[in-house]
């Protein structure tokens, strides 16, 4: 049943954990044997095809994620093949950094030098496995995707039970062109399943399996990183992420991109800020000075002004992905006093930004990720305090962005040394149309890995260089 109200009626075949790891392991030689180039050159025309059809996909995405269209089709089409493009990229690099072959002579003085062929070859770690997320299904899934496939591994596609579709239209796009070019279509399969029937962790426990993808929450990725025994794994999960506000030459604008960032998908974005950290006795802006019950009234009549439209609403806000959501959602309400409450809106399984106000001393309340549209305005002595409490949530429950508002140049760069050694990519000043819940292919490193919120960066090179080692055979040849 898609977010937005319609049943979709799509059914998909299902298959043992076993079964497919067989199969994949089936198609492994072929794929294997073929050249980096071909591989290559293989993944690059099914991304073409992918882009040729984004519209048909953005659909897709918005009825099983919740997204409206615009965002469905920009980060569910365009946008996540940038990233699988990005990771393929990211593989030729590391696969073409060595030569394939080469002659070695060492000098033996007045006797003949002693000369060997050398030849290196890049072998795959074998069955990879994507899991899937609900929210992004193929923005967060092309990467590992795509990188394992470029690198030589077969993979197994484990969508999450509520967003098979998109998957299911990559993988049928990736088969029949692996059999147009006379390769096995198992190279890549889909692992659909159902809540009441899941294959996954029959999929990670399997000993064949050697790399793991996983996008979700922390505890069933810390069942991931403890079952999948010597599979690379490489995850994006929960964290905490923060907004300081120290002070602001702009504080409608400063509002106003707040209140875009807390209501676009509704929370629903892994990038999407949660925690509000604002000095008790408030902050000194261009309309003078505010204090912190104004700071959180400014954000919520921002959040008001924004989804007044109800067209513009559902445009940004989307749907809900999963009615879990909206139980976090009332029982966020009683943890501090509501500044802004959450409503419907007038399409699909809906819920507009919930605003609370809280001290510091609460980390109860704000200090874990409550997924969905949830904010925190917290109460800090200044804006050090602030600074120091955000980053140090970001190290112990991990975070994927943070944001600052300053206008003191050495309190901003005290401020990055402090995002930057809690492993925090930090955003500063953000008005206009630029906010803090977007990441770019080919320009920004989605995760750096260095948190509790994901072990792996989209994309640097360690992302792809331990999904295939190199092997060498080696000769003497006459000087």
């Amino acid at each position: 049943v898609s977010p937005w109200g319609p049943a979709l009626g799509i059914l998909y075949p299902a298959a043992e954990a076993k079964t497919l790891v067989a199969a994949s392991e089936s198609a492994g030689g072929a794929w294997a044997a073929a050249t980096p180039e071909t591989r290559v050159g293989i993944l690059i025309e099914a991304l073409v095809r992918l882009n040729a059809m984004s519209f048909e996909m953005g659909n897709a995405v918005m009825h099983t994620t919740g997204q409206a269209f615009p965002m469905a089709f920009q980060a569910g089409g365009p946008h996540a093949q940038d990233r699988g493009l990005e990771a393929v990229a990211t593989a030729w690099v590391e696969m073409s950094r060595a030569p394939a072959q080469a002659r070695w002579e060492k000098p033996q003085g007045k006797a003949a030098p002693l000369v060997i062929e050398k030849h290196w070859r890049v072998v795959p770690r074998g069955v990879a496995l994507v899991i899937g997320c609900q929210t992004f299904p193929t923005w967060n899934s092309y990467p590992g995707l795509f990188a394992s496939l470029a690198t030589g591994n077969t993979v197994i596609v484990k969508p999450h039970p509520g967003a098979i579709l998109p998957l299911a239209l990559t993988v049928a796009v990736l088969r029949d062109l692996l059999a147009e070019q006379g390769l096995p279509r198992d190279v890549v399969l889909l692992a659909a399943d159902s809540a009441e029937a899941p294959v996954t962790k029959d999929l990670v426990a399997d000993p064949a399996v050697a790399i793991v993808d996983y996008t979700g929450s922390n505890a069933f990725g810390a069942w991931v990183r403890a079952n999948a025994g010597a599979a690379q794994v490489y995850t994006e999960e929960a964290g905490v992420n923060s907004i300081v506000v120290a002070a602001t030459d702009v504080f409608g604008p400063m509002c106003a991109n707040i209140a875009f960032s807390l209501a676009l998908y509704s929370g629903q974005m892994c990038t999407a800020p949660q925690d509000i950290f604002v000095p008790r006795r408030g902050i000194e802006t261009d309309e003078g000075h505010k204090g912190f019950g104004e700071v959180a009234a400014g954000i919520a009549a921002a959040v008001d002004a924004l989804l007044a439209d109800p067209a513009r609403a559902a445009g940004v806000a989307g749907a809900i992905a999963n009615p879990a959501t909206l139980e976090r959602i009332a029982a966020a309400r009683g943890l501090g006093r509501v500044v802004r409450d959450s409503a419907p809106l007038a399409e699909g399984r809906s819920a507009t930004p919930l605003i609370v106000a809280v001290e510091a001393a609460d980390e109860a309340a704000y200090g874990e990720e409550r997924f969905g549209p949830i904010a925190f305005v917290v109460a800090v002595d200044d804006a050090e305090d602030g600074i120091a409490r955000a980053a140090a949530l970001a190290r112990r429950k991990g975070a994927i962005t943070a944001a600052l508002y300053d206008t003191d140049e050495a309190r901003i760069l005290r401020a990055a040394d402090a995002f930057a050694r809690a492993g925090v990519n930090l955003s500063v000043n953000l008005t206009g149309n630029i906010f803090v819940n977007q990441s770019a292919a080919f320009s920004d490193f989605h995760v750096t890995g260095l948190n509790p919120a994901g072990n792996a960066s989209l994309t640097d090179a360690a992302f792809v260089a331990g999904r295939f080692v190199r092997a060498m055979w080696r000769r003497p040849v006459a000087a």
